[in-house]
């Protein structure tokens, strides 16, 4: 196993201290090792890998590495950062940052607290899934109703299903389903689509799925489970009762930002804004992977090779 740190020998500073770990921290951490600088990586959930770990489909974009899942891949990546022995921690959040002490707040599983100085930050936190705050979302949550479309597609055979969104995520979703004999209601609250073209004909002709637009979801329905969702016509403001036993929404994604909001400059959507060395607005704090990578950018490989632009460039001014 590599250098997951155990609570007595929890280092009390580091030199480079890396916020999340996916792809590119992973990466940021890995490089760090590399260049010998003294860096403890972070990670809030019992694994590393971040999104990778919901990935279900074929990985086809990370150049001289086809992995047939995010699994397989986060399990290579994190094979190569165990080998190196690089330092890191799980169940581990940050819960304040004090850009000028340079020290943050960390949070261990039993709620407890101690203070972790840094020279450098590394803030790799990604996005999370938009949520679209309505009755009903949270209970669904709850219950552990938040399906993949890869994955869970033959389950919903022969079901009716709803899947909310406009962009690539949703349609391609929509298509798996359909053509695993779910019949598909495609909910969009206008009639433009972010899709790209490849999967905006295939759904529009596909009889196994009806586009509701100018549609918004008010409801979801169900004690158990899914019951059906609650619409509104944008336009007429009427209301209908759509019986369907999955909701798959689809509708974007959001940073987790929230630590940094106030400390670094952040775009319109939240995005931490970074220069051609993934350095913010605070000289010490630099930010990689989809906390500074809109969507339509992001990508695994470009989320590495950003934690080795950040772990270079703090080496070169190490001094």
């Amino acid at each position: 196993m590599g250098t997951q740190v155990g609570r007595k020998s929890v280092k009390k500073y580091a030199d480079v201290v890396i916020v999340g770990g996916g792809p590119a921290g992973i990466s940021a951490a890995i490089w760090c090792k590399r260049l010998g600088l003294n860096h403890f990586l972070l990670e809030a959930r019992d694994t590393l890998g971040g999104q990778l770990l919901e990935i279900q489909n074929q990985i086809i974009d990370y150049p001289g590495l086809l992995s047939p899942n995010g699994k397989e891949l986060q399990s290579s990546l994190l094979h190569h950062m165990e080998d190196l022995q690089c330092s890191y921690r799980l169940n581990t959040s940050i819960k304040a940052i004090d850009p000028e002490k340079r020290i943050v707040t960390v949070v261990e599983p039993e709620q407890q607290e101690f203070q972790l100085g840094y020279r450098f930050l590394i803030f790799s936190t990604g996005s999370s899934f938009r949520r679209l705050h309505i009755s009903g979302e949270d209970e669904m949550i709850k219950r552990g109703e938040r399906y993949s479309a890869s994955k869970d597609r033959f389950k919903f055979k022969n079901k009716q299903v709803a899947v909310i969104g406009g962009g690539d995520r949703a349609f391609e979703g929509a298509l798996l389903l359909a053509n695993s004999g779910a019949h598909v209601f495609l909910i969009h609250r206008t009639d433009q689509f972010r899709a790209r073209s490849e999967y905006i004909g295939p759904v529009l002709g596909h009889p196994q799925i009806q586009v509701l637009t100018h549609t918004v979801a008010h409801r979801i329905v169900g004690d158990r489970s899914v019951s059906g969702i609650e619409l509104v016509t944008t336009g007429t403001k009427k209301t209908t009762f759509l019986p369907v036993d999955a909701v798959f929404i689809r509708i974007g994604m959001s940073p987790n930002s929230e630590l940094l909001q106030g400390i670094v400059d952040l775009d319109k959507d939240k995005y931490i804004i970074i220069d051609k060395t993934h350095q913010t607005s605070y000289s010490d704090i630099f930010a990689v992977g989809d906390v500074c990578t809109h969507p339509v950018y992001s990508s695994i490989s470009l989320a590495v090779g950003q934690g080795g632009i950040a772990a270079k460039t703090i080496s070169s001014r190490m001094g």
